[in-house]
């Protein structure tokens, strides 16, 4: 079983279609352009700030890297790092000068056992063999040229997709999916097997007590996990148990089909997406209602409703869902309605949904005034969201590791 044979199908999907997408070219064709004047000097500031892993330094680290080079298929000479610091972490970055390079934060060294750091750098090397690199997100959602929302939201479906393909590589180098889990968890909780006595069982028995569908999260996950560019520990653990479960699994103990795998992993992903939009639901049109009723509170907090903000209408409504005849103010009027419609039908992690679509959206004139995150929190309250997840899905930063 090769790297590309166990690549999640979304992940390949969303990917080749955002290739095509103009803004994507366009920042790409940027991006080449400053590379071909020169290097970007990623081993000279890796060799300045941080210190590079030798086989005569990390002969352990070293045998992992071989092994998990073979196993992905990685054809470039790699250089591994680490650099000091208390947070567990590691990154793979873009290729420069023909070598791959990755990076470990030294408490991630430290904490991790062997199999999980194999885990970890089969995970960062998996960025690499899937060419994620290629798609641009944190250039082009925190760029001086903003994405329109329908872009900005796809690319949000597509990393976390990315992030499921990087596990399955991690899994795969790996081998052992007990330690896989106690990684993730590792990374979510900050704590480590010295502290705790870590049970696969009883972890997988927190994502089922989550009770997705229209049910409410189990109370111990962190809410901004929901909505985030990496679907962290609980939602990655299940999506990895449904691989285990597959035909795809290295060790062959599954049977699921691959199909029938994708399948899984999109529903467990699915209250991260917007599928709402296109739904044929009651829960989903009240969902609906609100967006657009909250989308043009908000347009309307700060000076009228610019023409940034109409495009959004057209991409997300229609052509003709805005005209001169709609009455602002009564529509405005609704939104207490709406609001108690949705907290009615939704569970919460929808009506959270809901909340961080309105706050990317909002985003389409280049910002978010004052009086415009007021509207966003008047919203927010109404739903029974806390103020600072606004904040978390405005300001949070977006970028692949």
């Amino acid at each position: 079983m090769n790297a590309n044979e166990i690549r999640c199908e979304n992940d390949l999907s969303m990917y080749t279609k955002l290739l095509e997408h103009r803004d994507v070219k366009r920042v790409n064709e940027a991006i080449e352009k400053s590379e071909a004047e020169g290097p970007t000097s990623i081993r000279r500031n890796l060799l300045a700030t941080s210190v590079r892993l030798t086989r005569g330094m990390a002969p352990d680290i070293a045998k992992m890297a071989d092994e998990c080079v073979e196993k992905l298929g990685v054809k470039l000479p790699l250089e591994l790092y680490v650099y000091s610091s208390p947070q567990f972490n590691a990154a793979c970055f873009k290729p420069e000068a023909d070598r791959l390079y990755v990076m470990f934060s030294s408490s991630l060294l430290e904490g991790f056992s062997p199999q999980e750091l194999k885990f970890v750098m089969g995970h960062e090397l998996g960025h690499h063999v899937y060419d994620h690199h290629a798609i641009p997100i944190g250039y082009l959602l925190r760029g001086q040229s903003r994405p329109d929302p329908k872009l900005a939201l796809e690319l949000f479906a597509w990393s976390r997709y990315a992030e499921i393909s990087a596990d399955r590589a991690g899994a795969h180098c790996a081998e052992d999916m007990n330690a896989v889990a106690q990684a993730l968890f590792k990374l979510s909780s900050g704590l480590t097997s010295k502290i705790v006595s870590f049970s696969l069982d009883d972890f997988v028995a927190q994502v089922d007590d989550m009770k997705m569908g229209d049910q409410e999260p189990g109370q111990g996950s962190s809410q901004a996990d929901w909505f985030s560019t990496h679907p962290f520990s609980p939602l990655r653990v299940k999506a990895l148990k449904l691989f285990e479960q597959s035909e795809l699994y290295p060790l062959g103990k599954g049977d699921s089909s691959k199909p029938d795998l994708e399948v899984g992993v999109q529903s467990v992903l699915s209250l991260m997406e917007p599928s709402y939009l296109d739904a044929k639901t009651d829960t989903a049109e009240a969902m609906r209602r609100l967006l657009f009723a909250g989308l043009i509170a908000v347009a309307d907090a700060s000076d009228g409703i610019s023409d940034a903000e109409l495009e959004v209408f057209a991409k997300f409504f229609g052509k003709y869902a805005f005209s001169d005849k709609l009455d602002i103010e009564k529509i405005k009027e609704t939104i207490p309605r709406r609001i108690d419609d949705v907290n009615e039908r939704a569970s919460q992690p929808q009506r959270m949904q809901v909340m961080h679509d309105l706050c990317t959206m909002s985003q389409a004139d280049g910002g978010v005034t004052a009086k415009e995150r007021t509207a966003l929190e008047n919203i927010a309250e109404g739903l029974d969201i806390p103020s600072a997840f606004i904040c978390q899905s405005i300001d949070s930063s977006k970028e692949l590791d």
